[in-house]
């Protein structure tokens, strides 16, 4: 894909972003550029660490200490909105 590609084609690529966003705006522009990419991979990291804690394998019911299952339901989940 990018085989034919010199450095001249480099220069010209550089020259015309130069043209579009001027020198003064381009340390605005690589700052930010940044920021989203370090956004970007500390999300990245959050999803695979929430993958890891909430995907454990779903298992039979334990026994308990007589020897039989958990009958007991779980306790239903509460809602965090005060107009319910």
């Amino acid at each position: 894909m990018f085989q034919g590609l010199t450095g001249w084609h480099l220069l010209i690529v550089l020259a015309v972003i130069l043209l579009l966003f001027g020198a003064a705006k381009l340390p605005a522009l690589a700052k930010s550029v940044g920021q989203s990419a370090r956004v970007f991979k500390s999300e990245m990291k959050e999803m695979k660490r929430d993958d890891e804690v909430v995907a454990p394998t779903p298992e039979a019911p334990r026994a308990t200490e007589t020897g039989t299952a958990s009958t007991a339901a779980p306790e239903p989940r509460r809602s965090n909105d005060p107009t319910i």
